[in-house]
């Protein structure tokens, strides 16, 4: 089984990025998201449903730390342990909440690589996809491209729980949540993949990838890599930030 979206330890139910020229970018992506006859999202980029999945923010002086880069929210056991055990790793803090107790409510961190990410506390309970039927707007599939596989996966072990299983692409690693559920692939670069930042790179899916991925241009983004005739592409937007667009819901 694969699937990132997940109440509970290692699930995937958001991302969120900082971005300058806040306006252009929303736009951007309300074009590209909302195609088909039965789109998967909305122009104000919550997904079919109206549930806020991907959130997009003006680049803020608050933010100025934050990568452009789309990062996840993955829900952890302890916020506090696994920002330090990131720490100890090799990773970076960039941002991290406490209540006026001092107790963390969230934190946003980089792997040793510098893909960024957050890490929250667990959000209600169980799987929500089998709860809630039907074609909807959601994060599909997770992908970091890094030179050194083994030490992320190990990275992403500790501090967030998921464990690594080998797969069929070459040098590929399934990283997969505590009940053995795929969320994610870790892997080297490909040989069409210079382009490809060393990030995590969002999975969303469409209705119509084939008028998606021609929007891309015309609002003012790249197709790094992948067609409609393969099922899925990378995009980079026009700030820059990467994510990847596929087939179905």
């Amino acid at each position: 089984m694969r699937g990132p979206f997940f109440h509970g330890v290692g699930g995937v139910l958001s991302a969120d990025i900082a971005v300058p020229d806040h306006a252009r970018e929303v736009a951007f992506y309300a074009r590209v998201l909302t195609t088909g006859e039965s789109p998967l999202w909305r122009d104000d980029l919550t997904n079919n449903r109206g549930d806020p999945v991907i959130g997009l923010g003006p680049r803020s002086p608050e933010y100025e730390a934050l990568p452009l880069q789309w990062m996840p929210h993955i829900q952890v056991a302890d916020v506090a342990a696994s920002a330090a055990r990131a720490l100890e790793l090799g990773g970076r803090e960039l941002l991290h909440a406490r209540d006026d107790d001092g107790r963390s409510q969230w934190a946003v961190l980089t792997d040793p690589a510098g893909a960024a990410f957050g890490v929250i506390p667990v959000v209600g309970d169980g799987p929500v996809a089998e709860a809630r039927p039907g074609r909807v707007g959601r994060i599909a599939w997770l992908t970091l491209v890094v030179p050194d596989v083994p030490s992320a996966c190990r990275f992403y072990e500790r501090v967030v729980g998921w464990s690594a299983a080998p797969t069929e692409a070459a040098g590929g690693v399934e990283m997969r949540r505590p009940d053995g559920v795929a969320v994610a692939d870790i892997r080297r670069p490909g040989p069409d993949e210079a382009d490809v930042p060393t990030a995590w790179i969002l999975g969303l899916p469409v209705d119509d990838l084939a008028e998606s991925l021609r929007r891309v241009g015309e609002a003012g983004g790249t197709v790094l890599k992948g067609s409609a005739d393969a099922g899925h592409a990378v995009i980079r937007d026009p700030v820059g930030a990467c994510i990847a667009l596929q087939a179905g819901g």
